[in-house]
């Protein structure tokens, strides 16, 4: 009897680090799936009915069954569809090390970094101090603890990857559009060069967002940002 097959649907948002990290999750593993685009301003009806909490991206539908949450939903990923690759490793201190660094990246990294986009002035100058002395703590932690890291394909892809890639595989963008650079080279080399490791694999470059457009949508938010906060 012929395996009945899943249906599996997920809601994001095209310029969402988030939704990118489950889209890609979900390419890696060779899993189908529908996808829905939401309009944050208008979301769909289906969004709110699913995700009643937060009612917001990404949100994982598999088989009628609705994940929320983007690190539950990776987990839910890699614990459903055991196939290659696996996000974790499976020495246990290696594991730790991988939960503490993506903690990292989500709490302190990425967290700088959204406050540079939408600050200016003396504000703005302290947030990038900070952001390059959290980049340097993540830089040295990447070195000491991941220094044999080699990605020639898709199974040398982990959660750490698919978290760095989908937070700061922009960067680049992210300079030009607001005149900032915070990986880079020469103060960031291990990360910089993971990062371009990474978008050398043809299914990362299947989620890459469009450059123009994300510019674009990144200085307009940004203006946006500043005008509420001088109007507040």
């Amino acid at each position: 009897m012929e395996e009945k097959k899943s249906k599996v649907i997920l809601h994001g948002m095209w310029a969402s680090t988030y939704a990118k990290r489950v889209e890609l999750a979900l390419k890696l593993k060779g899993i189908s799936y529908e996808y829905v685009e939401e309009d944050l301003k208008n979301k769909t009806e289906s969004l709110i009915q699913l995700n009643p909490v937060h009612k917001k991206i990404p949100l994982l539908v598999h088989d009628g069954k609705p994940v929320a949450e983007s690190h539950v939903i990776l987990d839910y990923i890699d614990e459903t569809w055991k196939n290659s690759p696996r996000f974790y490793p499976e020495d246990p201190y290696e594991k730790a090390q991988v939960r503490f660094w993506v903690s990292y990246i989500n709490q302190q990294a990425f967290d700088v970094m959204a406050r540079v986009l939408y600050q200016k002035g003396e504000a703005a100058t302290r947030s990038v101090e900070e952001a390059r002395e959290r980049f340097k703590v993540l830089e040295e932690g990447l070195k000491k603890h991941f220094p044999n890291k080699i990605i020639r394909g898709n199974d040398d892809v982990g959660l750490l990857d698919i978290i760095i890639i989908a937070s700061f595989g922009v960067h680049k963008i992210f300079h030009e559009a607001i005149g900032v650079e915070i990986i880079g080279p020469v103060n960031t080399p291990t990360l910089f060069n993971w990062i371009e490791s990474l978008q050398q694999l043809p299914v990362i470059k299947e989620v890459e967002v469009p450059h123009d457009r994300l510019v674009t949508f990144l200085q307009k938010y940004r203006q946006e940002h500043l005008q509420q906060a001088a109007n507040a």
